[in-house]
Order: C-alpha cells, then sequence, then structure tokens
C-alpha cells in the first residue's frame, strides 16, 4: 500500500468516526456562537449547556462510533465506557483525540474476546457472557484511559498547540495551505482535517470561543476563485458551460469536491488555491478570526453559521481575499491552457478517489460485496453477476451479492452503488465500506476494487488453502425456475428515439407481453430520472420502481435494438433491455446477459444484427 492510500485509508477511517456525529458539533458550535459573552445573545443559562457537550457527549459519541466501527454494537458500548476514564484522567483537557483512539480500540478488544469465545460459550449462558464481558472489558480500558491514554493524549495535543502557536507566532500559519490544497485534491484532506485541525480547533475554542484550524480547509473561496475562472476564461466551451453549476454546488452546497476535476485538467490551476488560501490564512492570522466549531459541509452558509457576531464581515473578507487572489492567478492559467476534456480530468479523479476508497478494504479475507440498486433487481444484479465472474479466480473467498439499497445485509464488507444512492447505502450499511461509481459495468472505480482485492499479498495463499464457497446466489441458481425468452419479446433494427420515449417504448413491449399493467411504465420512467439506468457498454436496462412491483403479473425481459443508439446523458444505448421482475426468475436472463459482455465480439453483433432466433438463443444460453 502506498503511502497516499495508507493516509486516505487513515482519514477515511477518522471520517467515519467524526462525520456521523457532526451534528453534535452543530450544536455546540452555535450553543457557543449564540449564547457565551461574546456571542450573537449572550445567556449565561443556555451557554452552560456548551461545557459539559463539549466536555462529555460528543468524546463519548465519536468513541461510541470509532467502537462500532471496529467491534459493531458490543464495540459501541465498550468504547463509550471506556473514553469516560480518559475523561476523567485529564479533566482540563477536551478529549476528542483519545475518544479517537480509545473508542477505535475498545471495539477491537470487543472483537477479539467475541473471536476467543467461538465455540466456548455454555448454552445457556450466552447473554450473560455477553453483557459481563462488556461491562467488565469497558471498566478495565477505562482504568486504562485514566492511568495512560488521557495523560498521553494530553500531551500529545499540547505538543500540537505548541507547534501551532509557533507558526502563529512567526507568522507561518500561511504554509500550511501548500499541503492542504493538494491534499484536497488528493483526497487527503479527512486525514488532515479530522486527524489534526479539529482537535485543536476544539481546544482552542473551548479556550477562547473560536478557532482559525477550522477554517484552513473549510474556506470556500480558494476553489471559488478556480471555477469562476473558468466560468469567464476557459476555452472550450463544454467545460465553460458546466462551471457555473460546479460554482453553485461548491459554495452553497459545500462539496469542494466538485472543482477538483478542474485542477486535474491543467495541474498548474492548484498554485491559484493555495496562494489564495495562504493569503486568507495570512489574514485571520492578522485580525484574530475564527470560527466557533466546524463548518461541514464547508459551504459559505455552514462558513457563516459558525461565526462569532463580531467576525462576520471579516470571516467574509477572508473568503472574499481567498476568492479573489484564486481567481486572478487561476485567469492566465487557465487561458493559455490548450482546450481540456473535463469528462476525461473527472474520469482521472473517480480513478484516484476510487483508488483510494479501494484500498481501504484492500485486506477483507472471506468478505461479502454488495452490489446494491434501488430495487435490487436490474442493474445491481447484473453488475454483481459480472463482478463475481471477474474476481472469483483470484479471491475465491469473497462472496458477491446484490440487493435493494435499503435492505443491504448486515455482514456486508463493502457496498458498491451509484453515487446518487450513497448516502442511502450509508444508513443501510453504517458497517460496509462504500464505492460509489457511474455504472454497473465499466466504471474505473470498479476497475480500482478489482486491483486492491486481487493485490493482497496473501491472495494466492487463500486460494491453494481455501476451498472455493459457493456464492449464495449461484448455489440458488440451480432451483431458479427457468426463464423462456421468445422471439416476440425481442425487437431489433429500431430507429432512434429519445431517451423517455424508448423507456416507454420498453414498458409497452412488457405490456403487451402481459408482463406488466400500464402503470408499470410511468414506475420505469420515474425509475430513470431517480437513477439512470444506462449501466454503460452501450446497454439499458429500465425497470420499475419498487412502489410498483404491484403492476408486475409476471416475471419478464424484453430487448429493443437501437443499432444507431438512443441518447442517454453522454452515452448512446443500443441494447435495451425492459425488466419486470416477480421473485429472482429474471436472474437468469441478466446472468447471460454478463456472459455475453465477457465476449466483446458477440456484444458488438448482437448491437448490429438482425437475426431474432441468434439473438433469442444467446440470450436463452443457448448459443
Amino acid at each position: 500500500m502506498s503511502i497516499r492510500e495508507g493516509l486516505s485509508k487513515f482519514g477515511k477511517f477518522l471520517s467515519g468516526m467524526v462525520m456521523p456525529n457532526i451534528g453534535a458539533f452543530i450544536a455546540w458550535g452555535f450553543l457557543t456562537a449564540l449564547f457565551i459573552p461574546t456571542g450573537w445573545l449572550p445567556n449565561e443559562q443556555f451557554a452552560s449547556i456548551a461545557t459539559p457537550m463539549l466536555s462529555y457527549l460528543i468524546p463519548v459519541l465519536i468513541a461510541a462510533q470509532g467502537g462500532y466501527l471496529t467491534g459493531g454494537d458490543r464495540g459501541r458500548i465498550a468504547g463509550a465506557i471506556a473514553v469516560i476514564g480518559c475523561i476523567a484522567g485529564a479533566p482540563d483537557t477536551t478529549m476528542l483525540m483519545g475518544a479517537m483512539v480509545m473508542g477505535p480500540f475498545a471495539g477491537w478488544v470487543v472483537k477479539l474476546f467475541d473471536r476467543f469465545m467461538e465455540g466456548r460459550t455454555p448454552a445457556g449462558f450466552e447473554m450473560l457472557i455477553d453483557n459481563f464481558s462488556v461491562g467488565i472489558i469497558g471498566m478495565l480500558l477505562a482504568m486504562l484511559g485514566y492511568i495512560a491514554i488521557g495523560p498521553i493524549m494530553t500531551t500529545i495535543l499540547a505538543v500540537l498547540m505548541g507547534g501551532v502557536q509557533i507558526l502563529m507566532q512567526y507568522g507561518l500559519m500561511p504554509l500550511l495551505a501548500i499541503f492542504i490544497e493538494p491534499a484536497k485534491v488528493l483526497f487527503l484532506n479527512n486525514a488532515i482535517n479530522h486527524g489534526i485541525f479539529t482537535p485543536i480547533g476544539i481546544a482552542q475554542a473551548e479556550a477562547t470561543g473560536r478557532s482559525i484550524m477550522y477554517m484552513l480547509e473549510a474556506n470556500p473561496g480558494p476553489g471559488l476563485g478556480v471555477l469562476l475562472a473558468y466560468c469567464f476564461f476557459c476555452k472550450d466551451a463544454k467545460t465553460r458551460q458546466s462551471a457555473p453549476g460546479a460554482v453553485i454546488i461548491h459554495f452553497f452546497g459545500g462539496i469542494h469536491e466538485i472543482y477538483f476535476p478542474y485542477v486535474l485538467m491543467n495541474p498548474k490551476v492548484i498554485v491559484a488555491p493555495i496562494v489564495g488560501n495562504m493569503c486568507a490564512i495570512a489574514w485571520y492570522s492578522f485580525t484574530g478570526a475564527g470560527l466557533t466549531s466546524a463548518a461541514s459541509p464547508g459551504s459559505i452558509i455552514a462558513f457563516l453559521s459558525m461565526t462569532p457576531s463580531d467576525l462576520l464581515l471579516v470571516n467574509l473578507a477572508g473568503v472574499a481575499i481567498a476568492a479573489g487572489v484564486s481567481f486572478a492567478i487561476a485567469v492566465p492559467l487557465v487561458r493559455s491552457m490548450a482546450v481540456a476534456d473535463l469528462d476525461q480530468a473527472s474520469q482521472q479523479m473517480r480513478e484516484m478517489k476510487g483508488s483510494a476508497e479501494a484500498a481501504v478494504i484492500s485486506d477483507t479475507q472471506g468478505g461479502k460485496i454488495v452490489f446494491a440498486c434501488d430495487a435490487g433487481m436490474g442493474s445491481s444484479a447484473m453488475g454483481a453477476t459480472r463482478f463475481r465472474n471477474r474476481v472469483k479466480a483470484e479471491r475465491p473467498d469473497l462472496t458477491v451479492e446484490h440487493s435493494s439499497v435499503d435492505t443491504v445485509p448486515g455482514d456486508a464488507s463493502i457496498v458498491v452503488c451509484q453515487r446518487v444512492l450513497s448516502e442511502r447505502a450509508r444508513k443501510s450499511a453504517p458497517q460496509a465500506q462504500i464505492v460509489t461509481i457511474d455504472n454497473f459495468l465499466d466504471d474505473p472505480a470498479l476497475d480500482a476494487l478489482y486491483k486492491a482485492l486481487t493485490q493482497i499479498s496473501h491472495a494466492s495463499e487463500l486460494m491453494e488453502t481455501t476451498p472455493a464457497p459457493a456464492p449464495a446466489q449461484q448455489a440458488e441458481a440451480d432451483d431458479r425456475p427457468s426463464l423462456a425468452i421468445t422471439a416476440a419479446d425481442v425487437q431489433l433494427g429500431l430507429a432512434p428515439v429519445d431517451r423517455e420515449s424508448c423507456i416507454r417504448a420498453s414498458g409497452a413491449l412488457l405490456v403487451e407481453r402481459g408482463c406488466v399493467e400500464r402503470p408499470y411504465v410511468d414506475a420505469m420512467v420515474e425509475r430513470d430520472r431517480l437513477t439512470s439506468v444506462y449501466i454503460g457498454m452501450g446497454i439499458a436496462i429500465p425497470h420499475g420502481t419498487n412502489e410498483a412491483k404491484d403492476a408486475v403479473e409476471r416475471t419478464g425481459v424484453v430487448l429493443q435494438q437501437y443499432p444507431e443508439g438512443v441518447p442517454w446523458g453522454d452515452e448512446r444505448a443500443q441494447l435495451v433491455f425492459g425488466i419486470a421482475g416477480r421473485g429472482e426468475e429474471h436472474l437468469e436472463v441478466l446472468a447471460n446477459i454478463c456472459r455475453i459482455l465477457e465476449d466483446e465480439a458477440v456484444l458488438e453483433k448482437m448491437k448490429t444484427t438482425d437475426d431474432v432466433d441468434w439473438v433469442v438463443s444467446v440470450l436463452s444460453g443457448r448459443a
């Protein structure tokens, strides 16, 4: 594993503890901003809530989440107990760093204990041992936290704060931008932000009511300047037209990742946000500016929400300075660049991010990979089948399944889903690593995932010593009733139409074949509006939403071929498979489609052939 991948893995783990609890930071930040003596609405009684929230609630929440990530529900309880020892052992220090250490450690200890007790627990004593073990482990770790972890974390925090004080004393804080901005583009910002800046910021804000550390990475100004330069001065019309939308998403939505492709397409542009952020940090250091809590996401709305009342104009000026300087430097760099392709840069970004995400789970052994789509019926099934076939030779220890994004199995190690479904996937499977993709067939993130899974040093050892387990879905395949596809289910040589008309034509054929009732057709259109049913390689699989399952009369799959292609976003679909599913009968046809995808010659022939009998034989698995 490279240093960048290791840092990304560490950062994502820290983010996994902090981000689910960001609401607690926001609540504390608002209490501080509003009710402390220098706040917007000074109130001594309400201000008194902030201290116990910072000293106890936030560390316990973070430790509990860290314990859950490493040890499940029992680890959550042990982590929450253990961090109390850290807090009591260093009562004058906000134990955020202690929580980030003790929580995961407690979960890991509980996991080790559970593994040791497998097969050794007497029948009838399971609940007794489970409850007492968590309590005893939590107690012992709380004692360890009191004696050692709390004081050690206090010392580390003191060293870090001393370093910050030296930087501030000698006016060197702006130099941090040299590391921050490249780290953001390389997706390493979580390790820096949550591992260093936030703990120091908490300590500073507790003492002074504000901290500059919260502003170093969250300032939307540097990225805004880059995007504005592309808005007005980019020679590539397509890129220039995309930039205004990116400005809104970045500045008001706080999604900084949106400007990364614009830097990657012309790496020299990275100088602009670096210098812009340096100027903003210099301004904030000179004026004594700060935020009361973490601004997450990094939008101007969150940034100003965490701004003390007496610093509103100062903080706004810092954002404007960053944006102005970044814009001024980016303009000549953007104007002088050759016409670039934003899609290519976006793909490069996805490959980098996919590689970083895949690296987090690169040491998974015997784990379960779940491909998830909205219904768990069409695109995820094809994606799972194809990836299973691709990875099974090198990693027979892995199980690859598919499901609805809302019903991901609790033992899933990795969940692969489309970007628009990522938040639902995180809620459904908080224990799993989420790999986001744009399509289920040929996305760069899938290549990165495959590479990470197959480059494990002990993979060959596993192949020699571990018999390949049959996936649950494959085990049921022999018992699944065969779904016949006939010539009446196939239409070839259709003239190109628009996207919605294509979906409705597919639904009309399903209605004609007695597979669905007419309301299902509208649900197919709605499904494509929610998440695109185009899955890559010239294939789309229109199907209805979960709510429309009652409109399915029988399982059926139909194919309509458009040799010239139907425009689907930036792609064209030549093969459109309409799907209506009851149970899992349709998966046999989808499995055959996946088999076809392995043979490029067969796939290309199917896109243009006028031989219906040949198409039917291939889809039925007879060819």
